[in-house]
């Protein structure tokens, strides 16, 4: 807990599924956290409940990251409450809904592309003045972003958009893993396997497609959001580390079955 205590992090999409694990580990871990979510108020609300529990500070603030204005006001406003950023997580993303690739027109396309790709370049990009003074006066900062298994799996069923997307992701962490290291920031990426419980699986995996994979998972058992909250505190420590541009599986070997 040490070595975050005091930390300053941002999730995206912090208030529900993984995210909210994401969140609640980063609080347990000693961080302060300003949780953004699009309609999860409820757990926002838990979360900053939770955070007084525990003596961390922690505030919440919706936007849609669609839109690039509200990416650059999500930072700002988490900048102002938090007094600074140690700590990027960008969570946001999701499947939207399952097309065959014949099906899978520009829009469709572009709406993938659009959440899950850009909006973590937007949040990214407005947060990089706030993560390098971090960097510069306090040894490094860090950026924790969500990708998916399915990036080097390429998908299940009627989620190629998703899972390419995913892959620009992976692509975008090593990318700026390059860049940003000589400024003192990490960049790193969180590949999950099957989560269930999720708001993701929940409206787009029906119950017999979710227990199908179980069977191609070593471990035998599906991933929880604490599996991946874990992983993310470790990546997020490592702000003055030497882990940077790497993509770490957590799926339970399914990528090896």
């Amino acid at each position: 807990m040490g070595k975050l205590l005091g930390k300053r992090a941002l999730v995206t999409a912090g208030a529900q599924g993984i995210g909210l694990g994401i969140s609640r580990m980063l609080l347990g871990a000693g961080c302060d956290v300003f949780v953004h979510y699009k309609t999860s108020s409820a757990g926002a609300l838990s979360l900053a409940e939770e955070a007084s529990r525990l003596g961390r500070r922690c505030f919440y603030a919706p936007a849609d990251l669609t839109d690039a204005g509200q990416c650059e006001r999500i930072v700002a406003s988490a900048v102002q409450f938090l007094g600074g950023l140690d700590i990027l997580v960008n969570n946001a993303g999701s499947l939207l809904t399952r097309r065959p690739f014949s099906e899978a027109d520009d829009g469709y396309w572009a709406d993938i592309m659009s959440l899950n790709v850009d909006s973590l370049r937007r949040v990214t990009r407005a947060a990089l003045p706030h993560l390098t003074a971090s960097a510069k006066a306090n040894g490094g900062a860090s950026i924790v972003n969500l990708s998916s298994i399915s990036a080097r799996l390429g998908g299940s069923a009627g989620a190629v958009p998703y899972s390419t997307a995913k892959g620009a992701v992976l692509t975008l962490t090593r990318g700026l893993a390059r860049e940003l290291a000589s400024a003192g920031i990490r960049v790193n990426a969180i590949l999950p396997g099957l989560v269930l419980g999720t708001r993701l699986h929940e409206q787009h995996t029906p119950p017999e497609a979710q227990r199908a994979p179980l069977a191609n998972i070593p471990l035998g058992r599906a991933g929880t959001i604490e599996d991946i909250g874990r992983t993310a505190v470790f990546l997020a420590s490592e702000y003055d580390g030497f882990i940077t541009g790497v993509g770490l599986d957590v799926s339970g070997g399914a990528c090896f079955s």
